[in-house]
């Protein structure tokens, strides 16, 4: 199975609350900013919002993947949601979204982006892997599944 190498054991949100897209945007973003101060909170926001409007990130059964490039961003970071309850995402097949996978990238990144993309989209496509990260107990036992990691390790 794929590991997700651009996450740590601090970036799993397990039960992020929104009622909306836009409200899981700004969750997003202001989780990342808790985790890399030097971020301008409303600019995450404003460049996830941005890429929604080129097409919505909820790419099917319950992932979105919102996604873009910030100047000042020195390297490619990552988080992973678990939403307390699916939310309309406007999504490609029409199902809410219960899990979302924030990628910020450096705004010259061009091949580190779009390989993160793709290692979640290969992880994505493995039998059973939604109903286990679904079916995860805490963050802990959500980051040792997305990255290879035992749960004791993780914790």
């Amino acid at each position: 199975m794929p590991m997700l190498e651009f996450l740590n054991s601090d970036s799993v949100v397990f039960s992020l609350r929104a009622r909306a897209k836009r409200q899981i945007l700004q969750e997003l973003s202001a989780q990342a900013v808790r985790r890399l101060p030097a971020l301008d909170e409303q600019a995450v926001f404003e460049t996830l919002l941005q890429r929604e409007r080129l097409g919505s990130t909820g790419i099917g059964e319950g992932v979105a993947i919102p996604h873009g490039k910030l100047p000042g961003l020195d390297r490619l970071f990552g988080l992973v949601a678990r939403l307390e309850r699916p939310v309309d995402f406007e999504a490609l097949d029409g199902q809410p979204v219960d899990i979302a996978f924030l990628l910020l990238a450096p705004e010259g990144a061009g091949a580190e982006h779009l390989k993160a993309l793709a290692q979640v989209a290969r992880l994505l496509r493995e039998p059973g892997i939604l109903e286990r990260i679904r079916a995860a107990r805490d963050a802990s036992a959500l980051y040792a599944l997305l990255t290879h990691t035992s749960a004791s390790q993780a914790a």
